[in-house]
């Protein structure tokens, strides 16, 4: 099999890319959710793995796990390092006189405050994308690096001096530089996916394992907080972690690559390329020496064939592309949008549905982590046994997204997002219902479906963008899509009034309405989405059929257009939506 047939669903060529512009200016697939068309001369060309050595390249990729597994997705800790906050008294100045002598172990106006703190970074976490993917499309993923690693710093900075800055309340803008150094260090990794092709899922499993595992480093602080009766406070944690960002930033200075890797369409592409073999400036060249200059061309485009093609191989090519075909019919809603313009796809059902569903699960997600002990405090009326179910989340949140990181790719890639949406469905049902029993058996249940479900919503919210709305609007409407849902994050705050002052502290009111309005609409995305599914089937079956006989009508001798039209058209310089859905399924969900 040729190289040029190497264009798996990672770097699928749609026939809608037709609609791109002409000429001089190409658009560029991106990740960014305001991008604009932009000649290719105001961007540098990305880089060829093969031009880099392996070591250097599989040493890029170590770095980035190690530094992914530290800082990515650090904020979603928060359940664990909460208990540290409170025990070192932060806001408790906040709390009224009568509270102090109850003796309550958090107050009110404690309570929404630390609450607070993490619905801003979950928020920042979440809108972010939007200047990350233009940082990162427009600088490439070092700049993108770097800045992700000053705002870890300042945020560790902050966070550590913020019981010296008072009345300054330090707290809430350090836990918040801290979530958004997050996407810039994780988000720019994604090309690393690229530096070794046929791993490229192994990569991207490892990257998103890191972000699910970082959840963790704020338990194991908290480990060694409680083993060290309180003497490694704090500040002193948030001192010592000023390590990760200057690591960070030596990597991206010393190791890291400047610009994204390229992605297999764009290698394939220059593979195929023949027109650097003659230069206008042949004409100044005597003729004795222009078919030597030339030779020298085509030799060294040939070397350069050789050394993609072993980068990318060929074994079993043809064998892939069918699996990546079969993956697309079993969606059953591929291309459902594709070829329409980013407002035209905005103003469909099928994103105001996954915009609602999306939003109901992230408030409902962010919320139990903000408040998965104060509820079961109240159901189970024993503050140690929701210590232990606190402990517990906070071990098997990490592990969840590890654990199930393979498992979606599966899912996603061998059933119907029909399936998939109604599986989701089923399982936020359950957890809302195990979420309202006051009994440790229901709250070990319960978490060990939230641990799971919790990956297995973010991925298929992009993997649903992807099929439906297509690549070459997947940064806006995806972003788009994450923003809104962030945003509505801050209603957080009014749950835990509503939870605390009308509800006297029973958390089952809100998380009823939380389930309801999660089921409603759930219900309706799935009804939406089997029936338009049922008509995209037809519509495919008849395309199928036409493409038959016109594959017949011209097979005596008949042509077909130019090989490779319409390709070339579409690659961005971090590559990260192709790879990142098309191979396993995967996201960076926050």
């Amino acid at each position: 099999m040729s190289l040029a047939e190497r264009v798996s669903s990672m770097e699928e060529f749609d026939r809608w890319r037709d609609l791109s512009p002409t000429g001089s200016q190409r658009r560029k697939l991106s990740f960014n959710p305001v991008g604009t068309w932009v000649p290719p001369a105001a961007n540098e060309e990305p880089v060829g793995a093969f031009e880099v050595g392996k070591v250097r390249r599989a040493f890029q990729v170590f770095a980035a796990v190690i530094y992914c597994l530290l800082a990515a997705g650090i904020v979603f800790g928060y359940a664990a390092i909460k208990p540290v906050l409170i025990s070192e008294g932060v806001y408790a100045d906040k709390c009224t006189e009568k509270e102090i002598e109850k003796g309550v172990r958090v107050c009110y106006e404690q309570e929404i405050r630390l609450n607070f703190m993490f619905t801003v970074a979950a928020v920042s976490t979440n809108v972010c994308a939007l200047p990350v993917g233009t940082i990162l499309d427009r600088y490439g993923p070092r700049v993108s690096g770097i800045i992700g690693s000053v705002f870890l710093a300042i945020g560790a900075i902050l966070f550590a001096f913020a019981w010296d800055m008072k009345p300054f309340d330090g707290y809430i803008p350090g836990y918040f530089f801290l979530a958004l150094g997050g996407p810039f260090v994780f988000i720019s990794s994604f090309q690393l996916s690229n530096a070794f092709p046929r791993q490229s899922g192994l990569i991207l499993a490892l990257l998103t394992g890191a972000f699910d595992t970082s959840s963790a480093i704020f338990l194991f602080y908290r480990l060694i907080y409680q083993a060290t009766d309180g003497k490694f406070w704090p500040k002193k944690f948030f001192l010592v972690y000023l390590v990760v960002p200057v690591f960070i930033l030596i990597v991206q200075v010393l190791l890291m690559p400047a610009l994204s890797y390229k992605t297999v369409g764009e290698l394939v592409t220059q593979a195929k390329d023949t027109s650097h073999d003659e230069h206008d400036s042949d004409d100044d060249i005597p003729d004795e020496e222009v078919e030597i200059v030339r030779e020298e061309r085509r030799v060294h485009r040939e070397s350069v064939i050789s050394e993609i093609t072993s980068l990318l191989g060929s074994k079993d090519a043809n064998k892939q592309t069918q699996q990546e075909e079969e993956k697309k019919r079993h969606s059953g809603v591929w291309g459902a949008l594709h070829g329409k313009s980013a407002p035209q796809q905005i103003a469909s059902w099928w994103f105001v549905l996954i915009t609602l569903f999306t939003v109901v699960q992230m408030t409902r997600i962010n919320y139990f982590v903000a408040t998965v002990r104060p509820q079961y405090e109240y159901m189970l009326g024993d503050a140690g046994k929701a210590a232990d179910v606190n402990t517990f989340f906070d071990i098997a949140l990490p592990l969840g997204g590890v654990v199930s990181v393979p498992f979606i790719g599966l899912i996603l890639d061998n059933t119907s997002t029909t399936f998939v949406l109604s599986l989701l469905v089923s399982i936020a049902t359950a957890i809302g219902v195990l979420g309202c029993i006051p009994h440790m058996w229901a709250a070990y249940a319960n978490i060990c479906l939230f641990v799971v479900y919790r990956p297995l919503y973010y991925t298929t919210v992009s993997d649903y963008s992807a099929k439906v709305f297509g690549f070459a609007t997947f940064g806006k409407v995806y972003g788009l899509i994450i923003c809104l849902a962030g945003l509505f994050n801050f209603s957080q705050s009014a749950l835990d009034a509503l939870t605390h002052k009308a509800f006297d502290n029973d958390p089952l009111p809100v998380n009823l309405m939380l389930l309801f309005l999660a089921l409603v609409i759930g219900i309706v995305l799935v009804v939406f989405v089997w029936r338009k599914s049922k008509t995209l089937g037809k519509e495919m079956l008849r395309e199928e059929a036409r493409d038959a006989m016109e594959g017949e009508r011209l097979m005596p001798g008949g042509e077909v257009g130019p090989e490779g039209e319409g390709q070339g058209q579409g690659q961005g310089q971090n590559g990260f939506s192709r790879v990142d859905y098309g191979t396993n399924g995967t996201a960076s969900g926050s």
